[in-house]
């Protein structure tokens, strides 16, 4: 019996003549693709493949002179600096390079990350009283910040200068703190909108080292750590990105940072051949880990640590507890699922859990699930495979006493962070981006706001036909599948958010051999007729299997093909990512 829910194939327009005349240096298909991605000529072309955008000059951003300079003056008075960042990988990475930056400077330089379970996201006033007392005299703030009112007037009640610096949407009004970098502010002229955390971050060390040049070492030394957090944020990976991205890449390759070489390793991965969808899929996931299962401190230590025996034993540490983080969320999903079931009708998934350890509380929702127990650093992750399996917005959160924090998915149809905007009256706290948002909410509350979400939701999406969308490159048969393929696409690294893989249509295609494939049998390996590369692979559509053995009809398939690589092995792979039977 087929599960799978039927998605929506988009096929981009056919590259007119005139642009297809100007990219003739390169083969039909690779056209197409150009074009798709919004390149109709020579010149954008080679700065697009060579990632060759400018860097953009870090004092259009408004107050980045004011910040510098407060912290040049704290370097030369020696005063406290606080690096305070986020538990993701975009905080973490962002905390680490402005720390390892201010060092070079003889700064007194320290590193704060509030942990996800005692303090929750972003700026408190209890850590800023905390680091008051013990000398602060400047806060630097990393992916976080821009939605903290009440803690910037409490910063400077303690004679702290607050200098944000938030990739994230602020409201209307700004916290009133000594220096916010933000290029989302309203009227900011910095002309690329889509830095992450760190980027942002990076953009600060540009600036100092241009007022002050360093002595020992380069700005770039630490774009490494730019391009984790960028990709790992899942910010568009176009203009200013793409270029901090790609020389990020290559700096990681170098294996110069111990402990990037060190998780590489332990996910047996080689650090010369690593690519952005391995920091998207193998090494976000790991530094991620930490902060969802304990602390993110272990992953902030292994991104500074010069000690080989060290990293090693924190990769290690890492790559457990990302096992572990796999487990609890799949038991988490599944619970969700279960309770929800197949066909819903409803235009808003929820699911609320308890905290481990925890007696159940009042049940005050129809979301919640009795009995049932979540980490939550995983919400994110169980609100993220519920908006995949389901193709709505989703909640997941956890439910402690008497009061609820959740995290938010969304599909491109409709902004969470608005919605939670017209909710804000009844939320604690809020924040977060079109597609992912988080929320705190007083129990009491939930019922009411859980409606009124209903109904936003109700209202923006009713009338649409929500499927999720797959959007297609172009047709390329099976049989004309050449081994030049992959070293052309390549080229179009690094992939990611706005710039994703080649994907191809194949219309009629049938499989000589088809296996299940996997721990619990929920994907497919097979062999396609016609096609030069063995290998065919089709993750989570084990659906096809019994179809195919009963009937062996052909299939129209999406795919795109690629160099799976682990260690020194290199296989050429076909991997389908939907198919249907061909009609006749």
């Amino acid at each position: 019996m087929l599960t799978t829910k039927p998605k929506h194939w988009w096929f981009y327009p056919q590259i007119p003549e005139e642009a297809d005349q100007k990219l003739t240096d390169y083969p039909p298909y690779f056209r197409q693709i150009l074009f798709n991605r919004g390149i109709e000529n020579a010149a954008d072309a080679l700065a697009y493949l060579n990632a060759d955008f400018p860097l953009y000059d870090p004092f259009l951003l408004l107050d980045m002179e004011k910040a510098v300079q407060r912290l040049l003056q704290a370097v030369d008075l020696q005063e406290g600096i606080v690096i305070y960042g986020d538990y993701d990988v975009d905080g973490v990475s962002a905390t680490a390079l402005m720390v390892l930056v201010l060092q070079k400077y003889g700064a007194r330089v320290h590193r704060y990350i509030p942990n996800r379970f005692d303090e929750g996201y972003g700026l408190n006033i209890d850590s800023i009283a905390l680091l008051a007392d013990s000398g602060a005299k400047v806060i630097l703030t990393v992916d976080c910040g821009i939605r903290s009112p009440r803690e910037a007037d409490f910063a400077r009640e303690k004679s702290i200068d607050l200098i944000i610096s938030d990739h994230h949407h602020p409201k209307d009004e700004l916290p009133n703190a000594y220096a916010v970098v933000c290029q989302k502010r309203e009227g900011d002229p910095y002309p690329y909108k889509d830095l992450a955390g760190v980027g942002l971050a990076y953009k600060i060390a540009q600036a100092l080292h241009i007022r002050r040049p360093m002595k020992d070492g380069c700005v770039e030394d630490w774009l490494d750590l730019v391009a984790l957090g960028t990709v790992a944020d899942i910010v568009p990976l176009t203009d200013e990105n793409r270029t901090l991205v790609r020389r990020g890449i290559n700096q990681i390759r170098l294996g110069s940072r111990i402990g990037i070489q060190s998780l590489t390793g332990a996910a047996g991965k080689e650090v010369a051949r690593v690519t952005s969808t391995d920091i998207g899929f193998i090494l976000g996931p790991r530094l991620n880990a930490a902060g969802r299962m304990d602390s993110a401190l272990k992953s902030y230590e292994l991104l500074v640590t010069d000690s080989i025996a060290r990293a090693g034993l924190l990769a290690q540490e890492l790559d457990n507890q990302n096992n572990e983080r796999q487990k609890a969320t799949k038991k988490a999903q599944d619970a969700a699922k279960a309770k929800i079931g197949e066909e819903t009708g409803q235009n808003l998934i929820s699911a609320l859990f308890k905290v481990p350890g925890t007696d159940d509380p009042v049940e005050e929702a129809g979301a919640y699930l009795p009995g049932e127990e979540i980490y939550p650093g995983i919400v994110g992750l169980v609100a993220a495979k519920l908006t995949e399996h389901y193709y709505r917005p989703s909640i997941a959160g956890f439910v402690e006493q008497d009061v609820c924090r959740a995290s938010c998915r969304s599909i491109p149809e409709f902004h969470i962070t608005q919605a939670l905007d017209e909710c804000s009256d009844l939320l604690v706290r809020h924040g977060g981006h079109a597609m992912a948002a988080g929320f705190t909410i007083k129990l009491e509350r939930l019922n009411e706001f859980l409606t009124r979400m209903n109904e936003i939701a109700d209202r923006e999406l009713a009338s649409l036909d929500l499927r999720q969308k797959i959007k297609v490159d172009c047709e390329v048969p099976v049989n004309e599948i050449k081994p030049v393929f992959f070293k052309e696409l390549e080229k179009l690294q690094p992939t990611g958010m706005n710039n994703p893989s080649a994907l191809f249509f194949a219309r009629g295609v049938t499989f000589s051999e088809m296996k299940l494939m996997g721990k619990e049998g929920t994907h497919l390996r097979g062999t396609l007729e016609g096609c030069l590369i063995n290998q065919a692979v089709a993750f989570n559509q084990a659906c096809w299997y019994e179809v195919w053995k009963e009937k062996s009809p052909r299939f129209d398939i999406l795919y795109s093909i690629e160099i799976n690589r682990y260690f020194e092995k290199e296989t050429q792979q076909v991997n389908i990512r939907d198919m249907r039977i061909a009609e006749e």
